[in-house]
């Protein structure tokens, strides 16, 4: 098998010819401690070198081409927490007032284009549809936890504003796109280290009708359907499942009730992994040994319907080279 066949096999439910293996995306720091370990021109030699079997091209970064230079957003946020553009709002006319994205100045050319030269990868792709963080920046982490108590209809209209974008643009992009695409990869992060960042009751109001709907968007052009959340989510993940998701993402580790045996235990067979490999701990403190035990150990819990991967997808420079070759070979064990 190929990477793109056997990743396609994983998230269908099915038992591959093995494990698939996805590096992430290192941090653009990592990358020249990498290729220097290795000894390698770029990006994709590395990839090649360790038999990655996954390509991430996102359409989202760079695609929006506004004629006045505008953002997609408008938020300039330089710490976390800072007030966005609409942290005073407080009615649907003044969220309908405010200067909000057109489809019409995307442009996927750039994308498109990167799809076809990706060879025999997965190709993971679609707008990344973070839109709960965008409501979160548009309005303040604060400002939209608390909104979602004193204005939820200001909540409501703010999330519709940002996922019937993202849904259109989506729908251009895919009808370009077609077969060149074979999974809709998207993310939000909805979990802190111990727990949801808001109560299922909130997440079954604000966060799934519109989840559900991209969803059934991804599976209505033909394609698997991944989620990135970071974060202890274990509480919704059997609502993820029940919207039809196939594969999760990154599987961060060391959350509460995220690590590989409670995953196993509860959604084995429910849904398929990518991830699971700590990179708070193990991957920057591990010896090369240690890495390939744990590997195993995850691969024997989650397997065979799994993507081997670090727990967080931006690999950062503490994590040393000859770890992430342990992951690999471990991975195609």
């Amino acid at each position: 098998m190929n990477g793109r066949e056997r990743v396609k096999t994983i998230f269908s439910g099915k038992a591959a010819d093995r494990c698939g293996f996805w590096l992430g995306c290192p941090h653009p720091d990592t990358w020249p401690i990498y290729l220097k370990h290795f000894n390698l021109p770029s990006p994709d030699a590395l990839r090649a070198f360790l038999q990655d079997d996954y390509a991430w091209i996102c359409p989202e970064w760079g695609s929006y081409k506004h004629p006045e230079g505008k953002s997609l957003w408008q938020i300039s946020k330089h710490s976390f927490g800072e007030a966005g553009p609409l942290a005073e709002c407080e009615t649907v006319q003044q969220v309908n007032a405010f200067d909000w994205p057109n489809p019409d100045y995307l442009d996927f050319t750039e994308c498109l284009a990167a799809l076809r030269g990706t060879g025999d990868l997965y190709r993971a792709s679609g707008m990344w549809c973070c839109f709960y963080h965008i409501v979160m920046d548009l309005f303040s982490m604060e400002q939209y936890f608390i909104k979602m108590y004193t204005h939820p209809d200001v909540v409501e209209e703010v999330t519709r504003h940002v996922c019937e974008f993202y849904l259109e643009a989506n729908e251009r992009f895919f009808r370009q796109a077609g077969d060149l695409v074979d999974g809709f990869f998207f993310g939000n992060d909805f979990g802190t280290q111990l727990d949801l960042m808001i109560s299922p009751e909130m997440f079954d109001r604000f966060v799934m009708p519109w989840f559900r709907r991209f969803t059934d968007q991804g599976h209505a052009h033909g394609y698997q359907v991944v989620l990135h959340s970071c974060g202890a989510i274990h509480k919704v993940i059997g609502r993820l499942v029940d919207a039809g998701v196939d594969a999760l993402h990154p599987l961060q580790a060391r959350a509460a009730d995220m690590d590989a045996a409670s995953l196993a235990r509860d959604f084995k067979g429910k849904i398929a992994f990518m991830g699971g490999i700590d990179t708070q701990q193990l991957l920057v403190h591990g010896t090369p040994a240690e890495i390939k035990a744990d590997v195993r150990r995850v691969k024997d819990l989650l397997g065979p319907c799994l993507v081997v991967s670090p727990s967080h997808e931006a690999v950062l420079p503490n994590v040393p080279p000859e770890n992430v070759l342990a992951m690999a070979e471990a991975a195609r064990e």
